[in-house]
């Protein structure tokens, strides 16, 4: 909490020699002139920047010293946009507008999936989750936060007077698209930015990560006229990039797709995108119990999330429909024993599940730096992230299984005879390839 606690002067910060400070790992925080205050490292030697005043250090790593320094330029030239901004009474829109344009720019640069404004005590905060970790990249003067805010509501279409409610809303910039979402809180408000990378939708299955085996039962599932195939994982695993992805590979002149999302985040050309939209009275059940009207070839539903909609899955798969859908699970042997406890028919479910793939994130070494930190990284070590999954086709001897009503230990002993890859398997296999470690492998993956 070090980084929040201390608003750097970057005007103080301008005074010094750049090359200077990244040469000793020092950052100048502020001078109150009566002593000096700065973040140093184990490393940092200063001596040489010949200091005149009492020096208090408050200790960083040198990782976080050198991704500081590393952007340094663009620290101080947000810094000088905010103070210009603050400082005039009435908000200069054109100012406005240049910073955020800049800013956005930096994030997207970044690779930020989202972005992150908060109002802390003394000051606002902006956080960048970039491969699923979030970092913090800039602090500012609090009072800065009510111009970033309004400029954002005004983007978004949303009512700038209203901070004490939640709101959502969306812009786009670039012909890339973002949603937004805001929150009250104790210190005032909470803005996030969601970045929806169209280009993560433009991928085609080789490029997305997934081991050779997997690419095999995806190609598989691409040949399906009917049938049930589920994609498996934690909030944050990528599951919507690979349904989007086989939604992508089907898209055609011949087929009828529409999809039920709450939200819709990638628009894709000629799928029919349903938006869940209460206020509407347009509920996920009302969606569900009319789309088989539409006369649709493949059904989307963004997630399974109680009985209904998984009922309504099982009858529209039964029906000559391929439904693809996301349920939260840890493996693909406990999504069927998810499916069982939302009170899914043994026989209706062998007869209607085709795939279960269960996937997970996990960052890749950097390629640039192979591990050893550098400013393409931010200084992490890691740079991407690649797919780990396990694929589970639901054959003969499953279905068997299902239909006698067997406990899924049956699946799980059957699997192991058949020497069955599971999301383990195909993690080591990566780290092995020198493609990640043993370390971030088991921080998403699930031992027992």
């Amino acid at each position: 909490m070090k980084l929040f606690e201390n608003l750097i002067d970057y005007s103080f910060v301008s005074t010094f020699d750049i090359g200077l400070l990244r040469e000793n790992l020092v950052i100048p925080i502020k001078n109150n002139g009566i002593y000096i205050k700065c973040f140093t490292c184990e490393e940092s030697n200063l001596n040489n920047l010949n200091f005149s005043s009492i020096i208090e250090e408050v200790f960083l790593s040198k990782n976080e010293i050198e991704f500081f320094l590393s952007d340094i330029d663009t620290r101080i030239s947000f810094f000088n946009y905010s103070e210009e901004l603050v400082k005039i009474a009435d908000v200069n829109p054109i100012l406005v507008k240049e910073f955020f344009s800049k800013f956005l720019n930096k994030a997207l640069v970044l690779r930020s999936s989202d972005i992150h404004f908060e109002t802390l005590k003394e000051s606002m905060s902006i956080r960048f989750r970039i491969d699923g970790e979030l970092k913090l990249f800039y602090l500012f003067n609090k009072s800065f936060f009510s111009i970033l805010s309004s400029y954002i509501k005004m983007l978004s279409k949303l009512d700038v007077t209203i901070i004490r409610n939640p709101q959502d809303g969306r812009f786009s910039f670039n012909n890339m698209d973002f949603r937004v979402s805001t929150m009250p809180t104790i210190n005032g408000e909470s803005i996030v930015i969601r970045v929806l990378d169209n280009l993560d939708v433009a991928k085609d299955f080789s490029s997305l990560g997934f081991s050779s085996h997997i690419l095999k039962d995806l190609k598989n599932i691409l040949t399906l006229k009917e049938g049930l195939v589920l994609i498996t994982g934690p909030t944050g695993s990528g599951k919507s990039t690979t349904l989007y992805s086989i939604i992508k590979e089907l898209n055609s002149e011949d087929k009828k797709i529409i999809t039920v999302e709450d939200p819709v985040e990638y628009k894709i050309e000629q799928v029919q995108q349903v938006n869940v939209n209460e206020s509407l009275n347009l509920d996920f059940q009302t969606i569900l119990r009319n789309i088989l009207r539409q006369d649709p070839d493949v059904i989307l539903i963004g997630e399974i999330r109680d009985s209904y909609s998984l009922r309504i899955a099982l009858q529209a798969s039964l029906t000559g429909h391929l439904v693809l859908a996301s349920i939260h699970a840890n493996s693909s042997i406990d999504t069927v024993s998810r499916l069982l406890d939302l009170n899914a028919d043994n026989y209706l479910l062998a007869s209607t599940l085709k795939y279960i793939i269960s996937q997970r994130l996990i960052l890749k070494l950097c390629e640039y730096c192979k591990g050893t930190t550098c400013e393409k990284c931010n200084y992490k070590g890691f740079y991407g992230r690649t797919n780990i999954a396990e694929s589970l086709k639901i054959d003969e001897a499953i279905k068997k299984i299902l239909v006698e009503k067997k406990s899924t230990i049956h699946i799980k002993e059957y699997l192991e005879n058949k020497n069955y890859k599971t999301i383990l398997d195909d993690g080591l296999a990566k780290v092995s390839l020198g493609l990640s470690t043993e370390k971030e492998l088991f921080k998403v993956v699930n031992l027992q």
